[in-house]
């Protein structure tokens, strides 16, 4: 049953001149003023949920990104920050990326975040999506097997971290610890330090291809996932959902369809369904030129993509619209009455599931983002039982003030 309504902000900035007739991705240049942007949208979204009785505020973890598309780099740092200008609000990393980081490091980094918010922030991990960033870190992704390999042993080291009183540790990756002396003896283990109060920690992961091995994974490490409502055209995120349950039926976990995920949809309300898509046409667009560059769009072909770069040729090629978008059920588009109706039907068909993430396309400006999410809190979320309720809790008191 769903109960807890989330937000994600990947950190775009207000653009100008969006959808596929407006500015190329590639060709979107701004001012270090304009791109720091990003972090008081971030503060001014985090007090209007924690207002609005919001579950968990997520951000992604991003760089270089001068287009101002993604412009958040460090999620635990804006997470641990926000704790601070908000009562009761939740703050997701969505998603932290494994391969950019030292695990120890990331893992370091957590545990104190945990402490010093009293528990106010979700973990997250991700692999990444974007040659630019993880390849310029050092790591692979243009090599899939690699990327995985790879973060597949970064999440292991983590959760011994994270869970043991010491550890050590040795892979294709990383031998841990270091074998040296040390103060009159030879290091044999090491002990995270601190290590975060909340255990087991809680962690979530982004379902992209949706495959038995990344499920059968996530479900040894007990790693909760998120699904893009996208995915529903042709049935694809109803059989993700299901494949997770068998995942978790494999290792003895009976699970109810749609439990320990989070299924995400961008949303636009309005007096019609027909209004709601021509406000946000525009930044369904933009959104498809920033992802489908990515190839995290499957349908898109290689002439789609081309012509995305060019203005003149993107009406040429069929591209996706947001009446494709809205139709699929990735896109929640009309009156609150819709929306409602719409997220009753998943509800009885995932019995299981909690959480939904309710987010808008890149480049919709604050003033929209603002309205949109406070409309969907006074007038969708008070018909979920428990969504629009939550009482301060012990844990929006730092720990250490305990």
């Amino acid at each position: 049953m769903i109960s807890k309504f989330d937000s994600l902000f990947a950190g775009h900035t207000d653009l100008d001149n969006c959808g596929y007739d407006g500015t190329p991705i590639n060709a979107r240049r701004y001012s270090n003023a304009h791109l720091a942007t990003s972090l008081s949208k971030a503060e001014a979204m985090a007090k209007m949920m924690d207002a609005n009785g919001y579950d968990t505020f997520w951000m992604a973890e991003h760089h270089f990104q001068r287009e101002g598309t993604e412009c958040i780099p460090n999620a635990l740092m804006m997470a641990l920050h926000l704790t601070h200008k908000t009562r009761n609000l939740r703050f997701g990393c969505g998603f932290n990326i494994a391969p950019m980081w030292h695990p120890l490091r990331l893992a370091e980094d957590y545990a104190m975040a945990d402490i010093l918010s009293g528990g106010r922030i979700t973990f997250g991990v991700g692999r990444g999506y974007h040659t630019r960033e993880v390849e310029t870190f050092g790591a692979p992704l243009i090599d899939q097997a690699a990327n995985r390999e790879l973060f597949e042993e970064q999440i292991e080291i983590i959760f011994k971290a994270f869970h043991s009183d010491s550890f050590s540790h040795k892979g294709k990756y990383y031998t841990l610890p270091a074998r040296v002396p040390y103060r009159g003896y030879d290091l044999e283990d090491l002990t995270l330090v601190p290590r975060p109060l909340r255990q087991p920690v809680e962690c979530w992961q982004p379902i992209q291809g949706g495959t038995m091995r990344a499920f059968d994974f996530m479900a040894r490490y007990g790693i909760q996932g998120v699904l893009g409502g996208g995915s529903s055209e042709g049935g694809a995120m109803h059989r993700m959902i299901v494949d997770w349950q068998t995942a978790h039926a494999a290792i003895g976990k009976e699970l109810k369809l749609g439990e320990r995920l989070a299924i995400g949809y961008h949303f636009m309300i309005a007096e019609t369904r027909e209004k709601a898509m021509q406000q946000v046409a525009k930044y369904y667009e933009e959104n498809m030129k920033m992802f489908g560059e990515l190839r995290l769009v499957r349908a898109l072909t290689d002439e789609q993509i081309a012509a995305m770069r060019d203005p003149k040729l993107a009406r040429t090629v069929k591209l996706p619209g947001i009446e494709e978008a809205e139709a699929s059920g990735g896109f929640l588009c009309g009156p609150p009455e819709l929306i409602i109706e719409k997220l009753k039907a998943v509800e009885r068909a995932y019995p299981g599931l909690e959480r939904v993430n309710m987010s808008m396309p890149v480049g919709v400006p604050l003033n929209m983002w603002l309205e949109q999410h406070e409309r969907l809190a006074k007038e969708v979320m008070p018909a979920f039982k428990g969504s629009a309720t939550r009482k301060p809790s012990s844990a929006a008191k730092p720990a250490m003030a305990k």
